[in-house]
């Protein structure tokens, strides 16, 4: 039987509980097109065997009529970063060949649904960066540069050369929307620190939800800025996000930052009259570096006053200084973090054994690449006793006022705030590597990394292609623990937008994965 991989969990959910496809089908098929697209570099680790178990139980359940849920079956990948039971975790040399005895709870929640663990997505080392092109398994490619969509306008040949140099990047840092883009998975758990579900499902069309800080539990996700990591959620639609949030959000007792109320699984309303609606437009988010097509989208999309919703300018103050205030504080929370990785309790050792002084520099320069390395520096300057108070403290106090500026703006009416992700489309990846890393995090995480600051839901909606064929789109900022409103809002305005499928039917020159011409018998999504 063919199987619409383009499809969303809703509709494939639906397939699998009226008997028109099976898990196993829809296992090997997304393992088959995993390893069609191995060049993209997307995946650390397939977890094929794994994978064709779960799938297996699962298809026994639903012979029974005792589905799990919605996520029953469904093929999910994971970001390298998160603990997964018996399976290699974290793209670094630092912690090469660790295998966690236990899962992530974020994991362990899709498990206990059902879900299929299709494998590891690669990442930019310890998620530090923001183009997942500063792994130790190399970059991932972005599967835009590939589409017909963009090929067209590029006035290239079809299948190009996938080894050459002309692919985009994917953003990062998360080969989970990659792996979204490809059809290889239908949910990817991500982490976002300072935009890291945002910025690569802005390059690659999809959507990312940052939730709330303390809805979804950390625990098992391997720290870098505690204060501000957050399991994040990328799938194809905002329906998806919040079935994937509804299993995931709730109290950990293994995470004390969790919020301590039960949070039961929801069903996102369908918006029919918005005019009661309040949309916030930052005014300090319109910098002369953001391409005029974004803003050109930007404009377009905020003239909600047809559609009877409110919109209006508000001003969010202390913006200018969120991005050397997130550095400060990202850096010296990476710094403390990475202090654990001394070659003596855990991860790896070098072979020097002259001093332990000696051993600890040796390992560190070994198992750590220049980046990580880089904001450890960074991070140890600004926490040396001379420099506390000048720095870390100051940027405490900085973040507190980004913060309040978030609350004003909700505190005054509005609903939601309106705002870029990206300040432009995806690039070339030799145009990407022309700058430094501090610089190419500094611009991909400007819109991004203030909503983490405050703690703040935040969820990125493809909105349409620029003039290159490449996706472009917006971010929708909400009150915190308003995660359900949020994703509302923006369901309404993905049904108003309707954004283009991905059209890889040249690369995947296999005629039964030709998204577009291929049909599904109607599912129903009535429960």
């Amino acid at each position: 039987m063919r199987i619409m991989l383009g499809r969303t969990l809703r509709e494939v959910s639906a397939a699998l509980k009226q008997g028109q496809i099976t898990p196993t089908e829809l296992c090997q098929k997304c393992l088959f097109l995993i390893k069609k697209t191995k060049f993209l570099n997307a995946y650390i680790t397939v977890s094929e065997e794994v994978a064709l178990k779960q799938a297996e139980e699962s298809e026994k359940r639903y012979k029974k009529g005792h589905s799990l849920g919605d996520s029953d079956g469904i093929p999910v990948v994971v970001k390298d970063n998160f603990s997964t039971s018996r399976i290699e975790t974290c793209a670094s040399n630092m912690l090469k060949d660790y295998v966690p005895p236990f899962n992530a709870t974020v994991v362990q929640k899709l498990l206990d649904q059902g879900a299929l663990l299709m494998g590891k997505t690669n990442l930019d080392e310890f998620a530090i960066a923001c183009g997942s092109t500063d792994g130790t398994f190399g970059p991932v490619k972005n599967p835009w540069s590939f589409s017909k969509q963009y090929r067209e306008k590029r006035k290239q040949k079809p299948h190009g050369d996938k080894e050459d140099s002309g692919w985009l990047i994917t953003g990062g840092s998360s080969g989970g929307a990659e792996a979204l883009s490809a059809f290889v998975c239908f949910v990817a758990l991500g982490s976002d620190t300072g935009g890291s579900t945002r910025n690569p499902t802005a390059y690659c069309g999809v959507v990312g939800l940052k939730p709330s800080y303390g809805l979804v539990s950390r625990h098992c996700l391997i720290p870098l800025v505690n204060s501000m990591d957050v399991p994040g959620i990328l799938t194809r639609c905002v329906d998806d996000a919040a079935i994937v949030l509804g299993v995931l959000a709730g109290h950990d007792c293994k995470d004390s930052t969790t919020i301590q109320d039960p949070v039961k699984p929801f069903m996102l309303p369908n918006l029919t009259d918005v005019s009661k609606l309040c949309i916030g437009i930052p005014k300090e988010y319109l910098v002369p570096e953001l391409s005029s097509e974004v803003q050109a989208l930007w404009s377009k999309v905020a003239n909600l006053e047809s559609a009877g919703a409110k919109v209006i300018e508000v001003s969010l103050p202390h913006t200018s200084y969120s991005i050397v205030c997130y550095h400060v504080l990202c850096t010296s929370e990476v710094a403390s973090n990475m202090a654990r990785f001394d070659g003596l309790k855990y991860g790896h050792r070098c072979d020097i054994d002259v001093s332990t002084e000696a051993m600890y520099a040796a390992t560190r320069r070994e198992g750590f690449n220049d980046v990580v390395r880089g904001r450890i520096l960074s991070g140890n300057f600004f926490l040396l006793k001379e420099n506390y108070e000048d720095y870390f403290v100051k940027a405490q106090k900085v973040r507190r006022l980004i913060a309040n500026d978030f609350v004003n703006v909700f505190n005054s009416g509005v609903d939601a705030l309106l705002t870029p992700t990206t300040l432009s489309e995806a690039v070339l990846y030799l145009e990407f590597i022309k700058e430094d890393n501090r610089t190419r995090s500094a611009q991909g995480d400007i819109f991004t990394q203030a909503v983490n600051m405050a703690g703040l839901p935040a969820v990125r909606v493809p909105m349409g292609l620029s003039n290159q064929g490449l996706p472009i789109g917006l971010r929708f900022i909400g009150c915190a623990f308003c995660d359900q409103q949020l994703l509302a809002i923006a369901k309404w305005f993905e049904k108003q937008v309707q954004f283009p499928v991905i059209q890889l039917q040249e690369l995947m020159d296999d005629s039964s994965l030709a998204f577009e011409c291929e049909k599904l018998t109607s599912v129903s999504l009535k429960q």
